[in-house]
């Protein structure tokens, strides 16, 4: 891993899991690990009810818009995490990978999206633990 890790967020629209993950970990960390987020199909815009249930929290992530997964952005992370994008996803040797399953917000409202953002958040705080662990 290089001095200043590198997470990629990896879902299929880029629209609500893997935006609310990289918001929590700006938030967490500030620039102490390179954050980038992408999906497989990326959508038009950003989940209203995910930016929603952010701004709950004081995270702002409504200025971020999805991005197409490139071969660059994951051979340059040291971390990728996936959250349901499947095969997609390309492998290189020497990067670590995890599978985060979490429910699709998609089309759901604020109500439904809460328990999500709160288990993103949990898996995000496990992660700095591990990443920065003089950060915890």
């Amino acid at each position: 891993m290089s001095i200043k890790p590198s997470v990629l967020f990896v879902c299929v629209h880029n629209a609500g899991r893997s935006q609310m993950a990289a918001g929590f970990l700006t938030h967490l960390v500030g620039d102490a690990i390179e954050v980038r987020s992408a999906g497989s199909a990326p959508a038009e815009t950003i989940n209203s009810a995910a930016v929603a249930a952010m701004a709950e929290l004081g995270i702002d992530i409504a200025d971020q818009s999805p991005k197409i997964l490139t071969y660059d952005a994951v051979e340059s992370s040291d971390v990728v995490i996936t959250m349901g994008c499947g095969d997609t996803c390309p492998v290189f040797p020497g990067i670590s990978y995890r599978d985060w399953v979490l429910d699709d917000p998609a089309g759901k409202g604020i109500d439904s999206v809460r328990p999500i953002r709160d288990e993103i958040r949990r898996r995000v705080e496990a992660l700095v633990a591990e990443l920065l662990p003089t950060h915890a």
